[in-house]
């Protein structure tokens, strides 16, 4: 009787395999209240392995991390009608505290425009104090009627930077600036993923905002899952809290702005773009734990040899952990290493050591062949650039091979049914196509150039929409 497979097959039913996944790896589980989730300590160590990586490139832009309230007075939002509207449905509002009714409801973030703004407006005064330039880590809460783990819940984890510049065009600049220099930079040569950067429509873009830069992935599925977004904000929030300043001409001008974000939904976006039937697979220059030496059986001379191999690899700046974990089966131990996804798995046992070698597993390309001991500090490192290489080109191919040119809304219909993507020209498909779609359950992820690059207007010549069904 043939056994059962540790994950749902993925052609089977791509939904229960991601559950499965997210559970078996212990990245997280369910909270308690619906839509909520824990994010159980390997997956945790994916998030600081992505702050890190992103932290690093926001500051080099010149930008500075500080934190805002998590409680916002009802009131703000109602500053800006647009932003106001677009958060309403997704709100969660404290009305109670202390045993008492507030006097006034506080609204629990979804967004911090409205209360950084706030402060933007105390901060600002001269030229002198452009560009003003901030992020924050945090946590949000936007009320989700149909949650899934780290792809739409309740609360989540992000960063969320907020700009204030003398000009358009150095908000313009500097809001395209963090879409390619941060988050494609991150996303291409980090996470291994093919993306596409392109506009958002108007009917797409971010409430409030008069641009929306985003990053859209391919899924396993087929499917797009927006990656990151950077908003050109232009005067709107400005208008709406005063946040002016005094020019080198000594006028009084209003500032120009920008907001942008990433979220923990980059891990579900990990599961499902890499993953595959015997669970994760991460890409090397993020995985927190690049190889794991394994000790096959409880002998001295191979548990003093994995150690000696994992200081050997440190020493070669490979990111180890040694499993001496002996009192736990040995092939119990593999799968969970193969589920996590950890690049390389180093196994040493009592005949390896009478040969001087180790099975060499390579989870990204699959396959094993024993080394040499001498041979693997040298080895490693370069098979982990290799597979990071990969993991990239097959995202990018797998893209490449499911989107089609469509010339009609039925043709893009149709494709999008298929687990493809479809581009069309926005000529074609226009606002009214737009919303053609939508009752297909297909939206446009982004507009692009005809030669691929980000269209400087929604209507510029030669756009073409990337449209698809999406998470």
């Amino acid at each position: 009787m043939a056994k059962a497979p540790v994950l749902t097959p993925r052609a089977d039913d791509f939904p229960r395999w991601y559950q499965d996944l997210i559970a078996k790896a212990e990245l997280a589980d369910n909270g308690p209240v619906r839509g909520t989730m824990v994010i159980r300590p390997y997956g945790y160590g994916l998030w600081e392995r992505m702050q890190a990586e992103m932290d690093a490139r926001i500051k080099e832009t010149g930008t500075q991390n500080a934190y805002f309230p998590l409680l916002i007075p009802q009131s703000y939002l109602a500053r800006e009608a647009d932003h106001v509207e677009g958060f309403a449905p997704e709100l969660a509002v404290v009305t109670h505290g202390g045993g008492k009714e507030l006097e006034e409801p506080a609204v629990v973030r979804p967004t911090s425009e409205m209360i950084v703004n706030d402060y933007f407006s105390k901060w600002v005064q001269s030229y002198r104090d452009l560009p003003l330039l901030i992020n924050q880590w945090a946590n949000v809460v936007r009320w989700e009627l149909r949650p899934r783990l780290f792809l739409r819940t309740t609360e989540f984890l992000w960063q969320e930077g907020h700009t204030a510049h003398a000009t358009y065009e150095d908000a313009r600049d500097f809001a395209a600036h963090i879409h390619r220099r941060v988050y494609e930079d991150f996303m291409v040569n980090v996470l291994a993923m093919d993306v596409v950067p392109g506009r958002k429509t108007a009917a797409e873009r971010f409430a409030g905002a008069i641009n929306t830069l985003t990053l859209e992935g391919m899924m396993g599925d087929g499917k797009a899952l927006q990656m990151a977004t950077s908003h050109e904000l232009g005067q709107n929030f400005a208008k709406a809290f005063n946040t002016s300043y005094l020019s080198k001409d000594g006028t009084q001008e209003l500032v120009w702005q920008t907001s942008w974000g990433s979220t923990t939904r980059m891990i579900g976006a990990l599961v499902m773009m890499h993953g595959d039937d015997n669970g994760l697979r991460v890409p090397p220059r993020l995985a927190q734990t690049q190889a794991v030496v394994l000790a096959i059986k409880d002998d001295e001379a191979v548990l003093a040899k994995v150690h000696e191999i994992g200081d050997r690899l440190r020493a070669a700046g490979v990111r180890v952990h040694v499993d001496d974990r002996v009192d736990t089966p040995f092939g119990r131990r593999a799968v969970d290493w193969e589920l996590k996804g950890v690049p390389v798995r180093v196994e040493v046992g009592p005949r390896d050591l009478e040969n001087g070698t180790a099975m060499l597993v390579r989870r990204i390309p699959g396959g094993k062949e024993p080394v040499s001991l001498d041979a693997l500090a040298g080895l490693v490192p370069a098979i982990l650039e290799e597979d990071q290489a990969l993991l990239l080109t097959q995202s990018r191919e797998r893209r490449e091979s499911r989107t089609v040119e469509a010339s009609t809304i039925e043709e893009a219909v149709e494709a999008a049914a298929a687990g493809r993507w479809a581009r069309i020209p926005w000529a074609v498909l226009g606002k009214d196509g737009e919303a053609e779609l939508g009752e297909h359950a297909v939206t446009v992820r982004c507009l692009v150039a005809e030669d691929g690059s980000v269209p400087e207007a929604d209507d510029a010549p030669g756009n073409v929409a990337v449209v698809a069904r999406a998470y």
